[in-house]
Formats: C-alpha cells, sequence, structure tokens
C-alpha cells in the first residue's frame, strides 16, 4: 500500500458517520500493517499485534467492533486458528 492509497482510504473513513473511535483505531492498525507489508489486498495480521497497535485492550471490545466493521462492509477477516499463522484481513473498500 502506498502513502497515497493511504491517505485515500482515510479520507473514505473519515466521512462515514457510523464509524466510532474504536471502528478507526482497529482500521488504523490494519491501515498500518499494509503499509509495513506493502500490500493492498490481503494482510497479515495477528490479533494481539492490532490490538496493541490500536489500543483495544479486551478481547470483547475488539471481536465486537472488528465485526461490525465486517458487517459494513470494510474488511473480509480470514482467522487462522493455528497460533503459528497470521490471520489474512482483505480491505473492501479500496481508493
Amino acid at each position: 500500500m502506498s502513502s497515497e492509497e493511504l491517505m485515500k482510504c482515510l479520507a473514505i473513513y473519515e466521512k462515514d458517520r457510523r464509524l466510532n473511535v474504536w471502528h478507526l483505531a482497529l482500521l488504523i492498525a490494519v491501515l498500518r500493517c499494509a503499509y509495513r507489508q506493502r500490500e493492498s489486498s490481503v494482510i497479515r495480521v495477528s490479533r494481539s499485534r492490532i490490538m496493541e497497535m490500536s489500543h483495544v485492550s479486551t478481547l470483547p471490545t475488539y471481536h465486537k467492533y472488528f465485526k461490525e466493521l465486517q458487517d459494513m462492509g470494510y474488511l473480509r477477516y480470514k482467522p487462522s486458528y493455528h497460533p503459528g499463522y497470521r490471520s489474512d484481513v482483505e480491505l473492501l473498500i479500496k481508493p
């Protein structure tokens, strides 16, 4: 993901009034991973890392808002149930 794509995504998120601070924190953490991995389609993430970067400290909060982002159509989450493998997140709304 380029810095231009990153800024376009942030502009899209900024306009959506349904998103609250927790949604935005999670989205920004995913975008940060995408930027670091130079990926714009499928991003490899770990729940613990996303929680750390977004400052979400409880599992219920993480799951609630991550599910809402999926329901709103912002991302698709493919969990890995293996502790040695990261999960896949696909950004559905792209610039």
